[in-house]
Parts: C-alpha cells; structure tokens; sequence
C-alpha cells in the first residue's frame, strides 16, 4: 500500500513494558492492518507477564502537548483510548481532542490480567462524563461494563439493561466482550442502532494478555480502512481469535501473549454509516 494511501490512527494508552498490552500491541495491530499508527502514551508501567509492579502518569501537559503535535501533522482518521488511570489524565485528553471529527473507540481498561488496577474508581465517572458521550463504541469487558454502567450483572438481560444505559450515557454504540462468560465458546454482542449483532468464536485454551488492547486497536485500524461499524467490529474479532489461536509465552509465567502477526481475514465491506462523531 503506497504511504499516502495509508489511513493515520491513533492510540493514547500506557505503555507495557513486556509488549503485550497498551501501547505496544496497538502499534502491532496497527501495522498489521496496514494502517500508520501514531501514539500518546498517558502512563509507563514496569511490568512483565507475571504483574505490574509500577505505575508512573504522565504529566497533563505532556500527554497534552502529544495530541497537539500529533493532530498539527497527522489527518487522524480513527483514533482509541486504552489506560488513562485518572480523572486528571481522561480530562487532558478531553481537552487534547476536542473538535475532531474522527471516529473514536473507547476501551475503559480497569484491570491489568495479572489483576493490578489499572483505573482509580475516582475516575470512573470521569470517563463516563468527559469520553463516554465522544465515543463511536464503546468496548468494555463484563466486570468493566458492570462498573461503568453502576448497574448490577447476574442476571438474564442484564447485558441489554447494561448496553441501554451506556447508549443513554452518549456512547454512539456498545460492544460487550465475552470472554468472561463461561461456555464453550465467546459471544461479543454489539449493540448500535437498535440492532444487536453477536460475534462468536470457539473458546480457547489461552490465558491471553492484551486482547482487550488488541481488539479496540484492530476497531479503530478497520474504521479507519472504511467498514461500517458492525464490519469493523467483526473483523476486529476474528483477528483477535487468530492472534490468540497463536498466542505464545515469551516469559516465565503462564500468560499468552498474542500473536499480532495472525492471518486477517480480507477487506471486503465498505462503509455505510459515518459512526457517532462529538465535537
């Protein structure tokens, strides 16, 4: 693909310091989706597969002064947010990219898979007041869904009732991931639209790291490519399950990290709906 025809997209994240999550595996998965990746990094972690051991926030003014070389330069196409730890960090980047008409995923991570916080609960309502009503799609996992909504899991359609309130909360749509859910195989529901669209995939034997990070980075890449949402997403998920099918343990711990070269399956939707955009 010539340079200039390479959409530009953007993740603000932390960066992990064993590769496998955060700001690593979103410019792993954006180069495999031939897609130029830039990056604002809102915290550094000291961690491997076995824990995180350190967080360290960046200033407000530095993560500000990223978007702000980046958006002089770069026509940013489509852009996500992973860790963003704190309620002063969710607002510089409010600020950092007020007025842009791109496409945004918002991944609300919480939890690191080693089980470190990787969000203070003090912040939570910050991403719901500041992101949450910015965002094309939201992208929470089950415990992250159940926190950020307030709302209560456990029973038969409280995924639906979960989904209704963070439409309600501005997100322009809401895929909840499966992986939590125990069962043969995992099920991603998308809500956009009025419609429900699921994706399923066999369950593996994986302890996977980072495919939270991977999913929503894979999102933004297929947006930015052209698909509609729902295409996007469903592309997103079967490169996720091929990433993890060969997922690999690099270090002395039990946890797989993907493989971010995996097959991607071919581009062949085109895009008929713009996403929510927020000035």
């Amino acid at each position: 693909m010539p340079v200039s025809a390479r959409p530009c997209v953007l993740t603000v994240a932390g960066s992990d310091s064993g590769g496998g999550a955060g700001i690593q595996a979103d410019l792993k998965t954006f180069h495999a989706h031939g897609v130029h990746g830039t990056s604002a990094i809102t915290a550094v972690t000291s961690q491997n597969t076995r824990a995180v051991t350190a967080v360290h926030g960046l200033p407000s003014r530095h993560i500000h002064s990223q978007l702000q070389a980046l958006r002089d330069d770069f026509p940013i196409r489509a852009w996500k947010t992973g860790m963003l730890a704190d309620a002063r960090t969710i607002r510089a980047v409010a600020a950092g990219m007020a007025g842009t008409a791109a496409d945004y995923v918002l991944d609300p991570v919480m939890i690191s898979t080693s089980g470190a916080s990787l969000l203070q609960a003090s912040a939570v309502s910050a991403l719901r007041n500041h992101l949450l009503p910015r965002a094309t799609l939201v992208t929470p996992n089950l415990p992250e869904a159940a926190a950020l909504s307030g709302l209560p899991l456990g029973r038969r359609g409280d995924l639906d009732r979960i989904a209704a309130n963070l439409l309600d909360g501005g997100a322009g749509a809401v895929l909840i991931k499966g992986g939590h859910q125990r069962g043969p195989r995992v099920i991603d529901r998308l809500y956009v639209d009025g419609e429900l669209h699921t994706f399923e995939h066999p369950r593996l034997a994986r302890n996977g790291h980072g495919t939270g990070c991977t999913l929503a980075a894979a999102i933004t890449a297929n947006l930015a490519l052209g698909l509609d949402l729902a295409a996007a997403c469903r592309r997103a998920a079967d490169y996720v399950h091929a990433a993890l099918a060969g997922a690999y343990r690099p270090g002395r711990s039990t946890i797989d990290v993907l493989d971010h070269g995996a097959h991607i399956p071919p581009l062949r939707a085109s895009r008929s709906r713009s996403g929510k955009r927020r000035p």
